[in-house]
C-alpha cells in the first residue's frame, strides 16, 4: 500500500480571501524535498459541520487506504476555533486536557510572565482559558512547537493519521517537518517523484488522447498529464504534454511518449523536467 499524503487548509479568512494560503505551495515543497507528493486538499471555512465532514472523510482515508493528511488551522481557543472539537467529534473521542500539552503551556505562561515581569499565576482566569489549547481527543499525541511551545496533536487511525497544526505559517511549517521525519522517514525517497514533458505546437488534446491511452496501458507505474494553453507569451498556443511518477518509470515511458509524437509530425518546443 503507497502512503497518499493529503491536507486540509480550514478558515474563513481563506475562503473570503482576506488572507493568502500559504499553505498548499509549501507542503508541496517540504514534501517533495523527502521524496514525497501531495495527493489531495480540501479548504473549508469555520463551519463545525463542514469541518468535522471533512475530518472524518479524513479519518476514514486514513484508516482504509493509511493515508496521512495535515490539517492546518483552527486549534485555537478562542469562539471561532472549532477544529479540536470537530476532530473529537469524526473520531468519535471525548475531549480531555492532555497532561503533556498542559505542561508545554503553562511553560510557556512561565515564559510569557517573566517577559512582563510579573509573577506566574496559573489559578488566573485567561491562563486557566489558555489551558484550552491543550484539550485534545483522548488518545492524541503530541506534535511539538519550536516557536511558542504551544502544541499541536496527532490523531493516529489504522496505519495512517490525521495531524493538526495551527494556522500560522511560522508554527505549522516547522511542525509538519517534525512530523515527516519523525514518524514518517522510512518513506523518503522511496516514493521518489519527477515529471518529464515537452511542449507540443499545433495539435489538439483530442487528437493526443490516443496516444496518452497507449502510453499509460503500456507503462501503467506513470501518469500521462496534458497541460493546454491558449496565450503563453512565448509559446502561444501549446500543450505541455508529459509523464510523471517514479525516475525509473518515466525514464523508460518518456521516450515512447517522444517516439508517438513524432509520427504526428508536430513541432516540439524544448523537453521540461520537474
Amino acid at each position: 500500500m503507497t502512503t497518499s499524503f493529503g491536507l486540509i487548509i480550514i478558515g474563513d479568512e481563506i475562503l473570503s480571501g482576506k488572507r493568502s494560503d500559504k499553505h498548499l505551495p509549501k507542503v508541496i515543497e517540504l514534501l517533495g524535498a523527502r521524496g514525497l507528493s501531495l495527493a489531495y486538499a480540501d479548504y473549508v471555512g469555520d463551519d463545525p459541520a463542514r469541518i468535522t465532514a471533512t475530518l472524518a472523510r479524513a479519518f476514514a482515508a486514513a484508516r482504509a487506504s493509511g493515508d496521512v493528511v495535515f490539517s492546518c488551522g483552527g486549534i485555537g481557543a478562542t469562539p471561532d476555533d472549532h477544529t479540536r472539537q470537530c476532530a473529537a467529534r469524526a473520531w468519535g473521542r471525548e475531549l480531555e486536557l492532555h497532561p503533556e500539552a498542559k505542561l508545554l503551556i503553562e511553560a510557556r505562561m512561565r515564559d510569557l510572565a517573566k517577559e512582563q515581569g510579573v509573577p506566574f499565576e496559573p489559578d488566573r482566569h485567561d491562563n486557566q482559558h489558555r489551558l484550552n489549547m491543550g484539550v485534545f481527543p483522548q488518545g492524541a499525541q503530541i506534535i511539538p512547537n519550536p516557536y511558542n511551545k504551544i502544541p499541536g496533536f496527532s490523531c493516529p487511525e489504522g496505519a495512517g493519521a490525521v495531524h493538526f497544526v495551527p494556522g500560522f505559517p511560522v508554527m505549522a511549517w516547522p511542525m509538519i517537518e517534525w512530523v515527516l521525519d519523525t514518524h514518517y522517514g522510512h518513506l523518503h525517497q522511496k516514493s521518489a517523484y519527477t515529471e518529464k514533458s515537452v511542449i507540443v505546437m499545433g495539435s489538439m488534446e483530442a487528437t493526443l488522447t490516443p496516444l496518452m491511452l497507449a502510453i499509460e496501458a503500456a507503462h501503467g507505474d506513470v501518469k500521462v498529464f496534458s497541460l493546454p494553453s491558449v496565450d503563453h507569451p512565448e509559446y502561444g498556443r501549446h500543450i505541455e504534454l508529459g509523464v510523471k511518477g517514479s525516475p525509473e518509470a518515466v525514464n523508460r515511458a518518456f521516450p515512447a511518449l517522444l517516439a508517438g509524437l513524432h509520427q504526428f509530425n508536430l513541432k516540439l518546443g524544448p523537453e521540461l523536467v520537474r
